[in-house]
């Protein structure tokens, strides 16, 4: 074996703070290529990534969760393994939830979603993210110090996805208490939930649900509740708790890390960060290169129904397909100089952060939305704000921690110091002039 084989992707901690070496020495050998450990197909490069991604009538999305754990429910066999896998659907991790559906199960399941993610509620929820960015704020500020992550990133990902849910704003205190997106010393231990959180809200969103089956009201809650299926038949409830419990899962925990990411290149740059005070415009195309450089997901799996190739490999049926998300997004075939921070890139929304095809996330509009009030708001009312030496180290020896998953790409934290503004123009006529 050679040194690169070695190394086991979904084990190995060595790898886990910096995997991009580790990535490069893989599209050495091909942009495809055979992991030895696990036995996935490991993809490197954009073509190939995007055309298994493009295809759904061969690759199922059975396994996305959890890529070649705990192993196949079957043993493989014959050249079509459909049947098989709807035969144990049940057996996969993660079954009833979107991303892990084929179609036509997902087609009317993420049907669903358009009752919720329609262009007048994803304005006023967009007028929310305004108001609720300096409330945050306020909550640090005047320390001159913050966990970006626990401090604003989590509890701001968090609420979003709560109002854009139309969970009633009394109800949002016990959501973060619940949920780890409590500032900490703010509450009492006794306050905290310490049941599982995905029983806490499947336990709430049933309850909202049912109770507006019973009582319509004009509200947020009561749309969701009385969704049909494109066939105009009625979800069960547990179909529609399972999508509220999807989108907290999926869109507060990556929107987060999407947050700390972004905040890292801008305290480690001042110059970066001085030209996105003056010129708010380049936000968006700042946010599409931070998503290409260090996006959320850094793999995601398919598993082969038939007989196929992805690039130039023969791949059997039953062959679990690990596409590796952060390393196609700096392939050097798609994007030039691909490991250098450029917010002038041209392309660099053609990234894979947010996936292809038709599962392709759902909620990507609406974390570019979040990345862009956050920074516009953070900018604005905190000055130089530089990476904390003291929880950091000094800028020419750096440490940062990185959370311990082969699928998520994620800082556990990010200490930053920086000057309050001594004035600052308020969320609303920010707002008014985005708009």
């Amino acid at each position: 074996m050679t040194e690169i084989d070695q190394v086991d992707f979904f084990t190995d901690p060595s790898i886990v703070d910096d995997p991009y070496p580790y990535f490069e020495s893989l599209r050495a050998q091909c942009p495809v290529v055979r992991e030895p450990h696990h036995g996935v197909v490991a993809v490197t490069g954009y073509d190939a990534a995007t055309a298994v991604y493009r295809d759904s009538e061969v690759f199922s999305s059975c396994v996305s969760a959890t890529g070649p754990f705990p192993g196949l429910p079957f043993e493989p066999e014959g050249d079509d393994l459909g049947a098989l896998i709807e035969q144990y659907r049940d057996h996969f991790p993660l079954h009833e939830h979107l991303v892990t559906m084929d179609m036509p199960q997902h087609a009317a399941h993420r049907s669903l979603l358009k009752r919720l993610l329609t262009p007048r509620r994803l304005a006023e929820n967009e007028e929310f993210m305004w108001r609720l960015a300096d409330r945050q704020i306020d909550e640090f500020i005047a320390r001159g110090s913050c966990n970006l992550m626990s401090d604003y990133a989590q509890p701001f990902a968090l609420l979003v996805i709560a109002d854009l849910l139309g969970v009633p704003e009394e109800d949002h205190q016990v959501f973060r208490v619940t949920l780890g997106a409590q500032q900490a010393g703010s509450i009492d231990e006794s306050e905290a939930f310490t049941s599982n959180p995905l029983e806490f809200l499947a336990e709430r969103f049933t309850s909202y649900i049912e109770d507006r089956r019973r009582e319509p009201r004009d509200d947020v809650l009561t749309a969701i509740a009385t969704a049909k299926y494109p066939d105009g038949s009625t979800p069960e409830v547990v179909d529609l708790v399972h999508v509220a419990c999807f989108l907290f899962a999926a869109g507060q925990d990556t929107t987060a890390r999407l947050l700390t990411a972004s905040f890292r290149f801008i305290a480690e740059n001042p110059e970066l960060q001085q030209l996105l005070r003056d010129e708010p415009e380049r936000i968006p195309n700042f946010v599409e290169e931070t998503l290409r450089m260090e996006g959320p997901v850094k793999s995601d799996f398919r598993l082969a129904k038939n007989p196929t190739t992805v690039g130039d490999m023969d791949v059997p049926a039953g062959t679990i397909v690990m596409i590796l998300n952060s390393a196609v997004n700096r392939d050097p075939e798609r994007f030039e100089d691909p490991d250098t921070f450029d917010i002038e890139r041209q392309n660099a929304r053609e990234h894979i952060a947010f996936g292809r095809g038709i599962h392709a996330c759902p909620g990507g509009p609406l974390a570019r939305v979040e990345s862009r009030v956050s920074i516009t708001r953070l900018l604005d009312r905190l000055k130089d704000i530089r990476i904390s030496e003291a929880e950091h180290g000094p800028a020419d020896s750096r440490t940062y921690e990185y959370e311990p998953t082969y699928i998520l790409r994620g800082l556990k934290a990010l200490h930053l110091d920086y000057t309050p503004a001594t004035e600052s123009s308020s969320a609303e006529s920010v707002m008014t002039e985005t708009h």
